[in-house]
């Protein structure tokens, strides 16, 4: 079963979704189920290989060589990555590398220094 959210107006736990809104049959009460979403999406920690929390402007270092795809290059393991900043998506660090430019990196590829 999937956790909904209990109701913010009288904490019932029988709340239903509706679309795109979370509705309480105890007191009628509506709210928007993105509401929700973004809460959690806001408190997402990002975390290296080594379960350190990274934050943005971090120094990391590439755990194993990497392989681009368009390019023929390879990110050498042990390159040093400064000033992430850190996105959404599947990978969430963008940064830039010395030798390649702009590019986005997998935090389960990283290690802090």
């Amino acid at each position: 079963m999937s956790a909904l959210p209990a109701c913010p107006k009288c904490q019932s736990e029988y709340t239903y979704e509706d679309g795109a809104l979370y509705v309480c049959p105890e007191c009628a009460h509506e709210w928007p189920a993105q509401a929700a979403e973004s809460a959690d999406e806001a408190a997402r920690v990002y975390r290296d290989s080594a379960g350190n929390v990274l934050q943005d402007g971090d120094t990391v270092t590439v755990i194993k060589d990497l392989k681009l795809k368009g390019s023929g290059g390879v990110v050498k393991m042990g390159t040093k990555v400064k000033g992430i900043r850190l996105v959404d998506g599947d990978h969430d660090i963008d940064c830039k590398i010395d030798g390649f430019g702009a590019m986005s990196l997998k935090s389960e590829f990283v290690k802090k220094v």
